[in-house]
């Protein structure tokens, strides 16, 4: 899908030295992938404790793999 967006050219370009990405799309899309990783880990975090997720350790070490 193409976009017409504007970026902070320092963020762009340190995000780029920082992750070795070769191109504008590469470092946005690794950036887009890592925001909502996170915000799945988060929202994993705040339910931890108050819902029985069925997950065993096994599947964890499954899905880390999976990364």
């Amino acid at each position: 899908m193409r976009s017409t967006i504007e970026i902070n050219e320092k963020l762009l370009k340190e995000a780029m030295r920082l992750t070795n990405a070769r191109t504008k799309k590469e470092v946005v899309n690794l950036s887009l992938e890592c925001l909502v990783k996170n915000y799945h880990r988060k929202s994993l975090k705040d339910k931890f404790g108050k819902v029985d997720l069925g997950i065993s350790l096994e599947d964890l070490e499954t899905w880390r793999d999976m990364e």
